[in-house]
């Protein structure tokens, strides 16, 4: 099994091993809630565990954007419930880690779940369930007309992974950015299953010069953000990418690492602390394209 594929279901069992050896609960979900907030216009954010979920709730039903954890399944459709919307009709999964699609199982029962081509061949080669699996896939671009919004779904290719998508809701201005952005923190980059720092940038980049400068982000990780938001990680994929390309070349790697991103103080402190992010890039730097 390769670590990368099994991304969220790693994170899941190193926090039942921790709560294990601290004599906390065994279930390392039995303490979760989902919180929601409402975003613009048909769009809600729900926050649990994992990534952040869109949801669109309206007289078309409910479309979801990710889904977390299959532990969550039951509880996410609870806080559905709650905004006044029953079992989705649509899943969008953003990209193939667990904590993005986990369950996809349960809402596939009722629901279409959709996803890029490359999304549905990672999950099909793990081991998601049939019943889980995107229904419906495309090469580029998705779109769909939901609850008054032009749904526009986009592939972003080699960023994150091989698989990403972002989804946008034109008329409510919301973009969902999945795993492209993590709001004020390092970005995790899986690089073993296609994701690139020069990809990621330049995606971000194409991000920021499609949708209207005022339009609300719902991050993959991290607070509800905005396009200034997403500038700033740019910014900042493209400045670190510099300064560990440099240290590369002077030979003076080790140095950097031990003085550290200064420019990013608390950046380092989520899922991909500094000394992994600068790892990230050289690793990147170096896979085959």
């Amino acid at each position: 099994m390769r670590p990368s594929r099994r991304v969220g279901i790693l994170a899941g069992v190193a926090a039942l091993a921790s709560a294990c050896a601290h004599g906390g609960p065994a279930d390392p979900f039995a303490g979760v809630e989902i919180t929601a907030t409402h975003v613009g216009g048909a769009v809600h954010m729900l926050e649990g565990r994992g990534g952040n979920i869109g949801v669109s709730v309206g007289e078309d039903g409910v479309l979801v954007v990710d889904d977390q954890f299959m532990p969550l399944a039951t509880r996410i459709l609870a806080a559905i419930e709650s905004l006044g919307g029953k079992a989705p009709r649509f899943v969008l999964n953003t990209h193939f880690h667990g904590d993005h699609t986990g369950s996809n199982p349960f809402f596939g029962r009722t629901g279409v779940v959709m996803a890029h081509d490359n999304v549905l061949a990672r999950l099909a080669s793990g081991d998601m369930p049939p019943i889980g699996l995107p229904m419906v896939t495309y090469r580029d671009r998705l779109r769909l007309r939901f609850n008054g919004d032009d749904v526009v779904v986009l592939h972003l290719p080699r960023g994150h992974t091989d698989g990403d998508s972002v989804v946008w809701f034109k008329e409510s201005n919301v973009v969902h950015m999945g795993d492209h952005l993590f709001n004020g923190r390092f970005p995790f980059v899986d690089v073993a299953n296609g994701g690139s720092v020069a990809g990621v940038l330049a995606n971000l980049r194409r991000v920021v010069e499609m949708v209207p400068a005022d339009a609300k982000v719902i991050p993959g990780h991290g607070p509800l953000a905005t396009v200034a938001d997403i500038v700033a990680a740019a910014d900042m994929v493209e400045a670190s990418r510099a300064m560990v390309r440099e240290a590369v070349a002077s030979g003076t790697l080790d140095a950097l690492k031990a003085k550290g991103l200064e420019r990013w103080p608390g950046w380092g402190d989520g899922f991909i602390s500094e000394a992994r992010w600068i790892d990230t890039i050289v690793a990147s730097d170096r896979a085959p394209d």
